[in-house]
């Protein structure tokens, strides 16, 4: 993967033509913008947001053709993307006015501190400083250029360098242009804001010491190796990585009796949505051996119509993936390359051999692929539970009357970081109370959401002021407390 040359995509200045720079200019330019933008206020980092999400939907049709034409996507699907990504942004916005995300709390002094006389001290979350972020291949919008990452780390205060996926260059470079414009328009300082291209650019940004944090969702191979490039750098760094998840899915024996053809479908529905190329896309299955659900699904499977995989690239990847699946699994329904795209694959084994070989039927396949795997017991469908490595979701359809159900959601709490009780996990609600993380290997950050206004913690850090004049203090923990924020005191 570090073998090409850093190539850095010429940005609008903010007057009205386009400046070429170099690569130590642009990580010079965001050390140097880190402590001014810091220090803007909340609402007017807020403001920023908001313009920025404005900018995108002005320009949504161009945006959107581009990203048709690159991602080879539905434009209804594009447009649903860019909304959401407009959406994240407004949504930091909102929650920067309201300066929860400050974490702000003040003890004052007091002598007769049961633990000992205690000083006056006050203590706020901070921005790390410039913050290296990967764009994806899924998702152009709402997990690319501008999308939950970037913004998470723009409200929190920090500089972004973001690293465009090579699947749609035009448009990650379309929308940089027009995220600097409208940063520049709103008067954040120069190099908050910086867009490069390159597979060594990230080995480079990783490895840069004016970079303080890291997000990246992408293949597991890169990613780990990024992973250990920034832990093992000189000042190691935070490494917030999505590496994959099979987002199994378990059927209670009287939920398959009850309603099995229909959960058969809606599975289906669920593991095709997209072609397949999300990652909480459901790909394990796990039924009752004496129920109908396999049949019932194969039969929704060959009914289902075609969807294109991104690119040619994620096509190989899919194919490679799929033909290591099917030398170790029987194929329920044989999927194929149409002119039109993938159509769906769906593949049989057992938990007694999932158990044996666990890596067998619990890798991610990046497309339209799943397993089903036969359970013959409660106690194997509870081993199966406990044998999974760590995944974004977790999901049970079953029946309130089950007996299995508690103890199996409190293993699935243990191994994921959501657990979906009879509906589907696609969909990542952009909602404070939404987690999109889990257990590594899902993530190598599970107390972080890459999802949610949760999402800008990863990007703070705790700072404490002990017996500080009131002049010297941030504005947020001065007794007056000017800015209104919430704070916990005395508690």
């Amino acid at each position: 993967m570090l073998q090409e040359e850093v190539y850095i995509r010429p940005l609008w200045n903010g007057v009205g033509n386009v400046e070429s720079t170099d690569w130590e200019t642009v990580l010079d330019q965001a050390a140097s913008a880190a402590r001014e933008w810091a220090a803007t206020k909340p609402a007017d980092r807020a403001a920023v947001l908001d313009h920025i999400a404005y900018t995108l939907e002005r320009d949504a049709d161009e945006l959107i053709a581009l990203a048709g034409w690159e991602c080879r996507l539905p434009f209804d699907g594009l447009r649903l993307d860019l909304r959401r990504c407009t959406f994240q942004l407004r949504e930091y916005a909102r929650h920067l006015r309201a300066g929860r995300f400050l974490g702000a709390m003040v003890d004052h002094a007091d002598p007769n501190w049961p633990a000992g006389p205690r000083p006056d001290l006050r203590r706020m979350l901070v921005p790390v400083g410039p913050v290296a972020v990967f764009g994806a291949s899924a998702f152009p919008f709402a997990f690319s250029v501008a999308g939950s990452d970037t913004a998470a780390a723009l409200a929190a205060g920090c500089p972004v360098v973001l690293k465009a996926h090579h699947t749609h260059p035009e448009l990650s470079d379309r929308t940089a242009e027009l995220v600097v414009r409208a940063l520049a328009e709103r008067g954040a300082p120069e190099g908050v804001f910086a867009l490069v291209h390159g597979e060594r650019s990230g080995r480079d940004l990783v490895l840069d010491p004016r970079i303080k944090a890291v997000t990246f969702i992408g293949s597991a191979k890169v990613g780990r190796e990024l992973y250990a490039l920034a832990t093992g750098r000189e000042e190691p760094i935070p490494f917030y990585g999505g590496f994959g998840s099979v987002n199994p899915v378990f059927v209670t024996r009287i939920a398959a009796a009850r309603r099995g053809v229909e959960i058969a479908r809606q599975f289906v529905e669920a593991y095709t949505h997209s072609g397949g190329q999300i990652c909480t896309k459901p790909g394990v299955f796990v039924v009752p051996s004496t129920s109908v659900l396999a049949e019932a699904a194969a039969q929704q499977a060959r009914d289902t119509r075609v969807e294109p995989l991104f690119n040619t690239l994620v096509a190989e990847r899919y194919e490679e993936g799929l033909w290591e699946l099917r030398d170790k699994l029987k194929p329920l329904v044989d999927g194929d390359a149409t002119a039109d795209g993938h159509t769906p694959t769906l593949l049989l084994t057992t938990a007694k051999d999932v158990l044996a070989q666990p890596e067998d039927a619990l890798s991610e396949c990046f497309g339209p692929v799943a397993v089903v795997v036969h359970y013959d017991t409660d106690e194997e469908l509870l081993a199966l539970a406990r044998a999974l490595p760590g995944q974004l979701t977790a999901t049970v359809q079953g029946e309130n009357g089950d007996a299995v159900v508690p103890e199996l959601l409190a293993e699935l709490a243990g191994r994921a970081g959501r657990v979906v009780w009879n509906q589907w996990p696609n969909d990542v609600s952009v909602t404070p109370a939404m987690h999109h993380g889990g257990p590594y290997p899902a993530t190598t950050a599970p107390h972080h959401t890459t999802v949610g206004v949760g999402a800008i913690a990863r990007f703070q850090r705790p700072v404490v002021f002990q017996g500080l004049p009131r002049h010297l203090l941030p504005d947020v923990l001065r007794e007056e407390n000017p800015l209104g924020v919430p704070r916990l005191e005395d508690q």
